[in-house]
This record gives structure tokens, sequence and C-alpha cells, in this order.
């Protein structure tokens, strides 16, 4: 009875060991996790598309709809004409499907698109899927055009994002246009 017991404790707390197991973000220096995903504006996004052209923002966040996300999407948007002084592809990103993205991003009349990770393939790779594999930490990367990290900010004023990247781009010698 008492072996059993262990038995199913040890057992229970492997599953739960393993199940909150998360990958590893990945370092400032390092290769950028190879991406592609559809965006809210219908259009198919990849990595592919811009190393070597232009440096690239994926700023994840956990929830469509959502107080925080409200916050961090529209300041991206008001802070946009910053942002596009520099030579960059600028995104949000959520595991959320594509038509809860496609609807928030239209609420929002944003003017980039977000790109949909239902399956969370990507925020995996990116080291952001929570141990549940329900959603996306808040976690933003900054891709140089050589397709390596030159930021990983997981601390995010959501109300001041737009401004904050646009000074890490002025930080980091990122190419105007």
């Amino acid at each position: 009875m008492i072996k059993t017991f262990m038995f199913a404790l040890s057992l229970a707390f492997a599953v739960f060991v393993g199940s909150s197991a998360q990958a590893e973000l990945p370092k400032i220096g390092d290769k950028a996790p190879e991406f592609e995903m559809q965006g809210s504006d219908g259009k198919t996004y990849s990595s592919k598309d811009f190393v070597g052209k232009k440096a690239v923002i994926i700023a994840w966040f956990p929830r469509a709809f959502t107080g925080g996300c409200t916050k961090e999407c529209k300041s991206m948007k008001e802070h946009g004409d910053l942002l596009k002084k520099f030579d960059v592809a600028y995104f949000t990103a959520s595991t959320d499907p594509f038509e809860k993205n496609r609807d928030f991003a239209k609420s929002l009349d944003l003017d980039y698109p977000i790109l949909c990770d239902p399956k969370g393939t990507n925020a995996e790779l990116f080291g952001v899927l929570s141990a549940d594999r329900s959603k996306a930490s808040r976690t933003t990367f900054i891709i140089g055009k050589d397709g390596k990290l030159l930021a990983v900010e997981s601390k995010v004023n959501t109300e001041n994002h737009g401004k904050d990247l646009a000074e890490m781009l002025e930080k980091f010698g990122v190419a105007k246009k």
C-alpha cells in the first residue's frame, strides 16, 4: 500500500515537473528562431523574408482582447511613426487563432499585422509558450538584419512599448530608412 502510494506520488511529481518545463528563451547574439506565421492581414510572414534585408520585431502577447495586450498593441500603433523611421518589420504575435487576431487587429485599427500561432509551434521555438501550452508570455524580440537577436525583453511597459522599441532600435544602430 505504501509502495503504491509512493509510486503514485513519484509519478504525479514527474508529470508535474515535465508539464511545467518550458523551453529556454534564446539569448542576445543567438541566431533567432526561424519562423513562419500567418498575419492578421491574411499574408504569411517568414524569417526568410527578412534575413539580410531588414530588422524584425516580434512582440509576443498572451491573449487578444485583454487589458495589457490591448495597451501594448495600441502603443505600437500610436508610436508607429517612430518605428517606421527604421528599416524594420514589426509585428505583435499570439497563440490566438487567426480569426480572433484578425478581429482584434480590426477593432484597434492596427497598421501592422498580428502574427498568429494557434498551435504554439513558433512560440515554443522562441521559448515563450506557457507550460500548459495555452498562451505565449509577454516577451519581445528584436532581430537584427543578420538574423541574430539584438534584444530579448520580458519586462514590457505595455503603455509605452512602441516608444521603448523605437529607442531600442536607435540604441542598437538599426538602419533608418
